[in-house]
């Protein structure tokens, strides 16, 4: 296979992942409070969205790059 049928590859796997789950989900842990020894944690959720168009956007360019390295071959 040649390097851009793997690329495209990969491409398309990320893109069917970001049609499916949509988000990415994380959380942060920030100090809140430090008196010498002691120190108070807060935890911050935060949220992704990953756009629908950038998941086709994302599958069409792979889906191109494989056609381009099989052709290419």
């Amino acid at each position: 296979m040649k390097n851009l049928s793997i690329l495209g590859a990969i491409l398309i796997v990320l893109g069917v992942c970001a049609l499916f789950f949509g988000h990415i989900s994380y959380t942060e842990t920030k100090p809140a409070v430090r008196l010498g020894p002691l120190q108070i944690d807060t935890q911050e959720d935060h949220t992704l969205w990953i756009p629908t168009i950038a998941g086709i956007i994302t599958v069409a360019a792979g889906l191109g790059l494989v056609m381009a390295g099989r052709r290419s071959s």
